[in-house]
């Protein structure tokens, strides 16, 4: 019973020690890359292609095939005195190697070879994508927890005004319809703060929702320290971040062998013009069992060796290359625009977010200054307040503008620090937050 109690113990420790784990950003992404079911179909994909290049190169080399063939017969009417049963067999080896096809064959190789490094880079360019699904997870989640702290803040002085008022109302220097209003202040407080952590629980559930945490009862992030000196480092020129994003993200590296292998698709549809050079040989005997001659023998004596080497000259093939060869020019087309497609999508995301980053920072700017002189005049506020000098509405609508301010502030500073991890990002640079 004392050792039933001590494992049942031991796994409610494990448990309670699983369950409370902290994750780093870089924890969820380094856990994402290894779990994430849509990263595991494209790893699929790339072994898929690699198998193909081995076909491929097969293809290069000469096919040879076994065969045999055994019969069995029957004379009723023969009176030889020989068995009337009789059994006979065939046996041959064949090979054929394609000598040359135009090119076709060794171009096949190569754009598999092309695939394969496309699905490689498929498998980068999904990464990057929940790469950045994860960060802006996360960065929400450090936003909500900080601004539900905001909140909390807020409410604690909603609380002492509110117990401010009902002693101001006891002695008569306020009415019952303020305090009513310091009340609603309150409440409000209280009503944002659940919002807030609603809004918090399904961010942490969408973040464990990438992760394909399905076995996790509570899942919480490590919060790191963050400053306001990180929303206001230096922002990187927008072309300096477009340049080198050129240079190394998967999907311009996809599209620009996309051409390639349109171009080596065109030299294979070319060779349907020219002529194909094959050689077979064959080997082949066979047996009788009506023959007096010992089975061995027969199969020596019945060996017969042949070669041969064909030529085969297109005339007409019903315009099958002619048509091969536009639709190869029309796919050449289509790589070109597509890559074309895929740098502008990748200026314009870049320039989104550097425009993000730029004017969430003037905000930041902005809201700091804000913050400090709505609490300065809040501060003052409430101090008139409690001297009779300024009213109700006066105080809870400088209440408002601080708390305002204080989320402005907030919600600027962490788009600042998102936009620049991602413009990182698209430099080549690790996303640390």
């Amino acid at each position: 019973m004392k050792k039933v109690i001590m494992i049942v113990a031991a796994m409610l420790v494990a448990f309670g020690t699983h369950a409370q784990k902290q994750w780093t950003l870089k924890e969820c992404l380094d856990y994402a890359k290894e779990n994430n079911i849509p990263l595991k179909q494209a790893k699929l994909k790339v072994q898929s292609a690699q198998e193909d290049v081995k076909q491929s190169r097969a293809a290069l080399l000469p096919t040879v095939s076994a065969n045999t063939n055994q019969g069995v017969g029957y004379s009723p009417f023969d009176e030889s005195g020989a068995d009337k049963t009789y059994y006979n067999g065939s046996y041959s080896v064949n090979a054929q190697w394609t000598v040359w096809n135009g090119g076709q064959n060794t171009n096949a190789l190569k754009m598999s070879k092309l695939t394969a490094e496309q699905s490689e880079l498929a498998v980068e360019e999904t990464s990057n994508d929940i790469q950045e699904t994860i960060t802006k997870l996360f960065v929400q989640i450090l936003y909500m927890t900080e601004a539900i702290e905001v909140n909390r803040q807020s409410l604690e002085t909603s609380k002492k005004n509110e117990e401010r008022g009902r002693t101001m109302v006891e002695v008569g220097k306020m009415s019952k319809a303020d305090l009513a209003q310091l009340t609603a202040q309150r409440v409000a407080g209280e009503y944002a703060i659940v919002e807030s952590e609603t809004q918090l629980a399904k961010y942490k559930q969408q973040l464990k929702s990438e992760l394909e945490l399905l076995d996790q009862s509570t899942f919480d992030i490590a919060v790191p320290v963050t400053s306001d000196q990180q929303a206001l480092a230096d922002i990187p020129t927008m072309l300096s971040v477009y340049e080198a994003a050129l240079m190394q993200r998967p999907e311009i590296k996809s599209g620009q062998l996309g051409i390639e292998s349109s171009n080596l698709q065109l030299k294979s549809a070319k060779a349907g013009y020219l002529p194909s050079v094959t050689m077979s040989a064959n080997a082949s005997t066979s047996t009788n069992s009506m023959s007096q001659v010992s089975w061995g023998q027969q199969m020596k004596n019945g060996l017969g060796l042949s070669a041969s080497v064909g030529v085969s000259v297109p005339i007409f093939d019903g315009r099958k290359t002619k048509t091969s060869i536009r639709k190869a020019k029309i796919a050449q087309e289509q790589a070109t625009l597509s890559v074309r497609k895929e740098e502008d999508n990748l200026y314009y995301t870049i320039e989104g977010l550097w425009l993000d980053a730029v004017n969430n920072q003037q905000k930041f700017i902005s809201a700091s200054a804000s913050v400090d002189s709505e609490q300065a005049s809040y501060d003052l506020l409430q101090e008139q307040f409690n001297l009779g000098l300024k009213n109700i509405v006066e105080m809870l609508s400088g209440k408002d503008k601080l708390l305002t301010a204080q989320q402005n502030k907030l919600q600027s500073k962490y788009m600042t620090i998102l936009s620049q991890q991602l413009l990182k990002f698209y430099e080549g640079k690790q996303i640390n937050i």
